[in-house]
């Protein structure tokens, strides 16, 4: 019976030394190699900026008639957009490219030659405005410039942030204090202390659109398709542990 004692005893006290041995290289460990944690900084916003770009063209034989065709075609697509709200200034038309189009045709042997069909000049109007949801309105509206006999082809408007620095400085204040209050978790719950600051790092900055099934990119990504986004970024701070 009392060499049973004794065994039972022993069993404890290898128990309770390797409980001990156990916390103090826990503790060891995390004084030597620090506290390292990643925290979010995340905002939600909308964006302030749109550009919303589209061409018109034109086709003629004859080069002077196809300039002046797209001379008044331009003439009524500015007056619409200005019609509509949108400011001169707002407005930026670019040169005029010039192609010369081909059509296939064959011989009487059944031998394929190209002929000179027609000049096709193409212009590009640029829209660069504030007022967001104007333009957006607009852009689902041109069509209606069909009906005046004007080839328009249009692109999906792209939107922006103008404050996106400032957002910036936000977002990277709120990652770090998030950070530090998981290295101060973690230390707390390692029965150890904070200490100074080693390193701290930035991750890659994110713009997604919101409610969109887009993916995180590891090297960043920037969302120009959404009016209503959101903007990630993570902070590493590396900390001493005593």
């Amino acid at each position: 019976m009392k060499a049973h004692v004794n065994t039972i005893l022993i069993a404890i006290a290898i128990i309770v030394s390797t409980s001990s041995l156990s916390d103090a290289i826990i503790k060891r460990y995390s004084i030597e190699n620090g506290i390292s944690v990643t925290g979010l900084g995340s905002r939600d916003f909308v964006s302030d900026l749109i550009i919303w770009q589209s061409s018109i063209s034109a086709r003629d034989a004859n080069l002077k008639t196809a300039y002046s065709v797209m001379e008044g075609r331009r003439k009524k697509v500015k007056e619409y957009l200005v019609k509509k709200g949108i400011k001169v200034e707002e407005l930026d038309i670019s040169s005029i490219d010039i192609e010369k189009e081909y059509q296939t045709l064959y011989d009487a042997n059944g031998t394929s030659y190209s002929q000179f069909s027609a000049f096709k000049l193409v212009q590009r109007i640029t829209v660069e405005s504030k007022s967001v949801d104007l333009v957006e309105k607009v852009s689902r509206e041109i069509s209606e410039l069909i009906d005046q006999d004007i080839e328009i082809i249009t692109e999906s408007p792209m939107y922006y942030y103008t404050k996106l620095s400032e957002l910036k400085v936000q977002m990277i204040a709120q990652a770090t204090e998030d950070a530090k209050n998981r290295a101060e978790n973690i230390a707390d719950k390692s029965d150890a202390s904070l200490g100074k600051l080693k390193k701290a790092s930035m991750g890659v900055f994110q713009i997604v659109g919101q409610n969109t099934d887009e993916d995180f990119e590891s090297g960043g990504s920037f969302n120009t398709s959404s009016k209503n986004k959101t903007a990630t970024i993570t902070v590493r701070l590396e900390y001493e542990a005593e």
